[in-house]
């Protein structure tokens, strides 16, 4: 079998006396992609940090390719490197973009951080067309587009480095429902056509069952469920797995119920 092209073993984190990630261990494929799901405060987010980098394990590995990305990064060359490994895709792309800096320039910047001999007007213009914003949105302000553009934005601006895995943590929850689905649909069409890995980042299970392949469940830093998408939504092992479909609102749904079940658990 091929070698993942994301492996996560072993990880731990402790911030004071809480241990926001206890011995967490799971793979990504090339070509994959996969959710990890959890309320707030499960460690999902902090794992999230520690593979792209923002953040240091105090034990684990995190490996890209076969090779570790453990430890801080030996000078300016070897940070670039990691960069073009792992790039991550925030809640908020209004704040993760500079307001006063167009389209064009935000990519620009990125490509001649990583590629000062790349072509970057084609370069550019091959991001814009990938994430479907074409070359009309290139002297946009961010406060001139809408917040899905925003976010398509931020994509294009995380490709540009062509990483081999893309963490997406909460890109999607400040968008309305419907410019979701697009941007869900403009990212399962990128990772078709280059074969990128995901590693989505959510508490929303709709966004899971959507958009991945396998899913890991976080509690309490822990990992406390795992495998195929269909089949932890459909069959959930852990009684906390359940508890998050059964805290999904639909009819007849009882939030005091659910409250007093997650209490017992």
């Amino acid at each position: 079998m091929a070698e993942p092209v994301l492996r996560v073993s072993g990880l731990h984190r402790t911030f004071g006396t809480v241990r926001a990630v206890d011995d967490v261990a799971f793979t990504l494929d090339a070509g994959g992609s996969l959710g990890i799901v959890g309320e707030s405060g499960s460690g999902k987010t902090t794992t999230a940090r520690i593979v792209v980098g923002l953040d240091q394990a105090d034990a684990g590995e995190v490996l890209v390719h076969g090779r570790a990305r453990s430890g801080r990064a030996r000078g300016r060359a070897e940070r670039l490197a990691r960069a073009r490994e792992v790039q991550m895709v925030f809640q908020d792309p209004y704040l993760s973009l500079d307001p006063r800096t167009s389209v064009e320039a935000v990519l620009r910047e990125t490509l001649r951080l990583h590629f000062p001999d790349t072509d970057h007007p084609t370069r550019i213009r091959e991001l814009l067309d990938q994430v479907g914003l074409g070359t009309r949105a290139a002297e946009a302000l961010p406060r001139q587009l809408s917040g899905g553009q925003r976010q398509r934005v931020a994509i294009a601006r995380a490709l540009a480095v062509r990483p081999a895995v893309l963490v997406l943590d909460e890109a999607v929850a400040a968008l309305d429902v419907s410019v979701q689905a697009q941007v869900l649909n403009l990212l399962a069409d990128i990772r078709e056509q280059t074969g990128i890995g995901y590693l989505f980042i959510t508490h929303d299970l709709g966004v899971v069952r959507c958009v991945t392949d396998r899913v890991v469940v976080m509690r309490h830093g822990r990992i406390v469920e795992s495998g195929p998408t269909a089949d932890v939504l459909d069959s959930p092992q852990h009684a906390y797995t359940r508890l998050l479909l059964e805290s999904v609102p639909r009819p007849g749904w009882d939030p005091d119920r659910i409250a007093a079940a997650r209490r017992a658990l």
